[in-house]
């Protein structure tokens, strides 16, 4: 857990304005052939992150090599401030995790549920949850997507 505390410590000592969004750089680790991969960097992008866009034809080793919980996989695995961010995880939780600095090893929204960010169709939407792990294995729910039931007017 050391090199967390560290990077929290040159975090709180850089000055103020290295703080503003422009810095968020992420690491994206995708397979050549998946589109949906790519909406989801645009929609990073959008939220004024740098993508640094990998290709690997081995997305299964890059997973194990940084330890994803199998169950939790889903296309891309992306790297951010030492955090491993799965699947389609939308950018304000990308956001809320680097102002938390938690103590886990990262985000995660297996199985790409339709809705998510890269992943939209039309009015689709699924209900879906943005996954914390911990590099003991416990999981917990980081932020829950529910969709509004048909309108109910009061």
């Amino acid at each position: 857990m050391k090199y967390i505390v560290t990077a929290l410590l040159l975090f709180l000592s850089l000055p103020l304005q290295a703080a503003e969004p422009n810095n968020k750089e992420i690491k994206v680790y995708r397979s050549p052939n998946c589109n949906c991969c790519h909406k989801w960097i645009s929609h990073l992008e959008k939220h004024k992150f740098t993508v640094i866009d990998i290709l690997s034809h081995d997305m299964a080793s890059v997973k194990d090599t940084v330890k994803l919980p199998r169950k939790l996989s889903s296309c891309h695995t992306a790297i951010i401030d030492g955090y491993i961010i799965e699947g389609h995880v939308p950018a304000t939780d990308i956001e809320r995790l680097i102002a938390e600095q938690p103590d886990i090893s990262g985000l995660s929204v297996p199985n790409m549920p339709i809705g998510t960010p890269g992943m939209e169709m039309g009015n689709r939407k699924d209900d879906y949850n943005v996954l914390a792990f911990s590099p003991n294995g416990k999981v917990s729910i980081f932020q829950q997507y529910l969709q509004p039931q048909t309108e109910h007017h009061h």
